[in-house]
């Protein structure tokens, strides 16, 4: 899917005034972020989309940079930013256009960024390790391939789920901290309603 098809794709799922992923943050994040990220951190929020997770860190009092193919998506980010009271760095970029500089950034958040392909999401953790800070810390939560049977949220392709043993090699040259599968039930607007089987990473750059 090329860039324009990509963001015509998703302004047609975020082009409605309610927010399609609910307004609260990821519940995974929101945990690892309390154990593993502190005021202050440079974050990095792939595809941050409604903005959601991004608003939820800047007023945790991070700095935080997202970029996502929606336009109509960050109008809606920007907006919640500033009905938030915090500022955050967006970008209308998909992720070989964003500018990913060399250990830069604290931390990365990658929450749900399923539209990948196997080839786009080697490409991704490349970037990623590349743009964390030495200890830097990566955060990532996806849906297992077992999500098919429930059809609660997520692609419906099984070459875009995870495995832990996908995630293992993919974070090969990470330290990884935590890497489960599990499942719960989610309750994140409509897109992402009931039960769900997901699988959780955080791994640190050494």
């Amino acid at each position: 899917m090329g860039f324009s098809d990509a963001t015509q794709f998703w302004n047609e799922r975020f082009d409605k005034e309610e927010f399609i992923f609910g307004k609260e943050p990821n519940e995974y994040l929101v945990q690892q972020a309390g154990k593993y990220l502190k005021s202050g951190c440079k974050v990095l929020c792939i595809a941050d989309g409604e903005g959601r997770n991004g608003v939820w860190l800047a007023k945790q009092g991070m700095q935080v940079v997202g970029f996502d193919v929606s336009d109509i998506a960050l109008v809606k980010a920007k907006q919640f930013a500033i009905e938030n009271q915090v500022e955050i760095e967006y970008s209308l970029k998909n992720t070989d256009e964003f500018d990913w500089q060399a250990n830069t950034y604290d931390a990365i958040v990658a929450i749900f960024i399923q539209f990948a392909d196997p080839v786009m999401r080697a490409r991704i953790f490349k970037q990623i390790q590349s743009s964390l800070k030495p200890e830097g810390i990566l955060i990532l939560q996806g849906y297992t391939p077992k999500q098919i049977e429930y059809k609660t949220g997520g692609p419906s392709a099984i070459e875009h789920l995870y495995t832990e043993e996908m995630i293992r090699g993919l974070a090969k040259d990470l330290e990884i901290l935590e890497l489960y599968s599990y499942e719960k039930e989610l309750s994140e607007g409509a897109r992402h309603s009931g039960m769900s089987a997901l699988l959780g990473l955080v791994a640190q750059k050494p």
